[in-house]
């Protein structure tokens, strides 16, 4: 019956001109959004922001703009200002509109498409403050130029007026865009300061000399300013402020090839992890490409050949060095600017220039080579890190080696204390790592065996910030978690498509020893596992911290100001029984169960890297060798503490 109507309805329907739908103007954004700015929740909300300010640090790049001021208005709004040449206000001698007008609702409109008006730029697409504005319900451009004012406004994509010049004389020059992101695209609207504090002081350690406040008008008028004279060699110092560095001053490099300005900035510390940042004509490429790909190359053949020489036939010469142990410690700033960057995709998270890589390469290693030949100190504790690198790697890939006979020997590829789901869709299965076996337990009970897998911790695990990964290999806690979680450990084995868990859960107590093992297990993923992170696939749990009882009524409350709140709203407080759990073990199966497990009623949160450069200097410093760091911490935040649980 139903492959009769299917036949029926495609014989009853023609396919012809009128079934081809054009979108006109902005309307196309509207309606695939993702397509344009990556996505719709918090990460394609705050690139809104950055698709304006990229505009104003264009300016900066034409040595036309020193400062651009940002602001987070009551109502969550934002606006941009900067003191650049402000857009031109007159008509278009084309499209015979305003070019204020055709900039705001045109895609591919602007400046960027004329090698004369900027060399460089981060927007190249042409399509990002048009697509602010399809996006946004109400946008408001102001222009400075040539001693008058000039003000049009639109509501998503459409002007609401044609624009208008103040009456008066005006010494600004610049532009202002102040937009209201359209809550029906959105689902999230709530911009988060730290977000955008963090890609603003980016950008001021990118571009020398330019100022770029960010006011949240939200928090009592929050306020932040970056301006470094430093650039990228500040940002090196900045990212290492909690580290030990093996010599005192970040290396920089600033030169121009076949037209390609390059300017690489690093430094090696004593730790074990790499921390490499890229970026093409100030955007963040966090995936990386070619520029990242000849750096890497480049480091690589001036170390060893630096080594050649100093080593001769020591026996550490018999020891073949990877890029791995070239890039264990080091902290870096790869900046390229290019007339024409090709990215893979509109949120240019990777570079596609194949001739790139051979610039970059070709000019970093010989400005690598004369720097270690100029500086035999400073290459020799660099190559004798490498090589202790080198020895813990083989050390550690001797454990894998042993970890894997063993598990074949034993008659299993999974751990024996893990109690797995029965799906094997990884999609829909979910692996919670729980503090201690008696959470284990309840959790075990608790569970949905048919997608939620439980795999208990015992104890704390090792401090991966403080060990080489030879010794990480070895500890039996972090062997069984990555033989659970199925992806290898290492950049030399691991692979994202093995994971066999779409969500990793960790679940631990609400105190002391919980947040402890918290901070400890999220070291290790940042630093050994990151692509969890950035795949969005590691959680906390948030186990409440209080029941309530009130007749045969009970509530749970995950804070002090739900609790209060909950209380609030008793009328009768006569016997009120109120239970704060101290740990996962106290709730019985059927409490953690509905609580902290059931996604109906559950809440998670979303292990994010949007401040990655933040993340790595807290980890260090509560995790790391300097003690002062931490105590200072400890010293600036201890007011904070309300209740301590020890």
């Amino acid at each position: 019956m139903e492959e009769t109507q299917g036949t029926e309805a495609a014989a009853n329907h023609t396919y012809g001109a009128g079934d081809i739908k054009v979108l006109e103007g902005l309307e196309a954004v509207r309606k695939r959004p993702a397509m344009y700015i990556g996505s719709t929740d918090g990460r394609g909300l705050h690139h809104l922001v950055y698709e304006v300010v990229d505009n104003a640090v264009d300016e900066a790049l034409a040595g036309y703009c020193t400062r651009i001021d940002v602001v987070i208005t009551k109502t969550n709004a934002i606006s941009v200002t900067d003191n650049g040449r402000g857009i031109p206000t007159d008509i278009h001698p084309t499209e015979g509109i305003g070019t204020v007008e055709l900039v705001m609702t045109k895609l591919h409109a602007g400046g960027k498409f004329d090698n004369d008006s900027y060399k460089v730029s981060a927007g190249l697409h042409g399509v990002g403050v048009s697509c602010v504005n399809g996006l946004s319900s109400l946008l408001e451009v102001t222009v400075w130029r040539d001693h008058r004012e000039f003000t049009q406004a639109f509501s998503k994509g459409i002007p609401l007026a044609a624009g208008e010049f103040k009456s008066g004389s005006s010494d600004k020059q610049g532009t202002r865009v102040l937009f209201q992101p359209d809550d029906t695209i959105f689902t999230e609207t709530a911009y988060n300061f730290d977000t955008l504090s963090a890609r603003l002081r980016e950008l001021a350690f990118l571009n020398k000399g330019l100022t770029i406040t960010l006011r949240d008008e939200r928090e009592d008028d929050k306020f932040h300013e970056f301006h470094f004279p430093g650039g990228i060699t500040a940002f090196i110092e900045y990212m290492d402020s909690h580290k030990k560095p093996l010599f005192d001053h970040p290396i920089h490099f600033e030169k121009e090839t076949q037209g390609v300005p390059l300017e690489i900035a690093f430094r090696y510390n004593e730790g074990y992890a790499e921390n490499l940042f890229s970026f093409v004509n100030n955007v963040n490429t966090v995936d990386g490409g070619t520029h990242v790909v000849g750096f890497k190359s480049a480091l690589t053949r001036a170390i060893n050949q630096k080594a050649k020489d100093l080593l001769g036939k020591n026996k550490k010469s018999d020891l073949e060095l990877t890029g791995e142990d070239m890039r264990e410690g080091l902290t870096a700033v790869i900046s390229v600017k290019l007339r024409e960057p090709q990215f893979e995709g509109q949120t240019k998270h990777k570079l596609g220039n194949g001739e790139v890589k051979g610039i970059v390469e070709a000019a970093a290693f010989d400005l690598l080579s004369t720097f270690l030949e100029e500086n035999p100190a400073i290459a020799r504790k660099v190559i004798d890190k490498v090589y202790n690198a080198a020895i813990a790697r083989e050390a550690a890939r001797k454990a894998r080696q042993m970890a894997r006979r063993k598990s074949v020997l034993e008659g299993g590829g999974l751990p024996g204390k893990l109690a797995d789901c029965s799906s094997r869709i990884p999609a829909e299965c979910e692996l919670y790592l729980v503090e201690g076996d008696s959470a284990g337990g309840s959790a075990k009970q608790g569970r949905d065996r048919a997608f939620q897998a439980i795999l208990p911790l015992k104890g704390k695990i090792l401090n991966v910030e403080k060990a080489r990964i030879d010794k990480i290999m070895a500890n039996e806690e972090i062997a069984t978690m990555a033989q659970a979680i199925g992806c290898g450990l290492g950049e030399d084995s691991f692979n994202l498509e093995k994971l066999r868990y779409h969500k990793i859960i960790i679940m631990t107590d609400a105190d002391v020893d919980g947040s402890h093992i918290q901070t400890l297990l999220l070291t290790f993923f940042c630093r050994y596992m990151k692509e969890l992170i950035e795949n969005g696939v590691l959680y906390l749990a948030q186990p409440p911290l209080y029941k309530i009882k009130h007749g045969k009524n009970e509530q749970y409350a995950f804070n002090e100001a739900e609790k209060d709140r909950i209380l609030a709203e008793i009328s009768d407080k006569k016997g009120i029984y109120m239970q704060r759990y101290k740990g996962l073990g106290e709730m019985n199966p059927d409490q953690l169960a509905t609580t902290t497990m059931n996604p109906e009623n559950r809440v998670l949160r979303r292990i994010s890297m949007e401040d990655v450069v933040l993340a790595d200097q807290i980890f260090t410093m509560l995790m790391g060798e300097e003690v002062e760091p931490r105590r200072k911490f400890i010293e600036e935040n201890a007011h904070l503490v309300r209740e301590l649980d020890v």
